[in-house]
């Protein structure tokens, strides 16, 4: 399948089943910025070095800046010096949904929210990293929120 826009692609996930949450784009633009809905609602990204959580090391839930859906921890979070937040495996399987992405001349694997289809970033392997997946979920911070844990 190819790059699609979440925006164009209604509450269709990849299965062509549902997303839990849907809501019209007149409703997107009511309850994110217009950056966020850029980066969640039309598959953007924010520039390198500049996000919010590209280097925080607090310990908590990164849950999806649209929805709310708990998408990654941070235990699972690591130094990969690429410019955005990165992960090595999200919270649970279901948490995200996958699609290819053959926009920019090559093809990556899109990361979208599992429950609202909000754009979140992009999975690589293979590239060396010391991590028990050897992916690295390169997730732009404008596309999630952390809950930091309570003490």
């Amino acid at each position: 399948m190819a790059h699609s826009n979440p925006a164009k692609d209604g509450a269709r996930r990849p299965d062509g089943s549902e997303y839990s949450v849907v809501k019209t784009e007149m409703e997107w633009q009511e309850v994110l910025s217009p950056a966020e809905y850029h980066v969640l609602r039309h598959a953007g990204t924010e520039p390198p070095h500049v996000g919010e959580y590209t280097h925080t090391t607090t310990e908590g839930v990164y849950r999806c800046r649209a929805c709310a859906a708990e998408l990654f921890r941070s235990d699972t979070k690591f130094d990969s010096h690429c410019g955005w937040p990165s992960f090595y495996a999200p919270l649970a399987q279901d948490s995200v949904v996958y699609l290819r992405d053959t926009t920019l001349g090559m093809t990556r694997i899109e990361v979208r929210c599992g429950s609202c289809g909000g754009h979140l970033g992009h999975v690589f392997e293979g590239e060396g990293y010391g991590t028990p997946t050897d992916q690295r979920y390169c997730i732009n911070s404008i596309s999630v929120t952390l809950e930091p844990k309570e003490s």
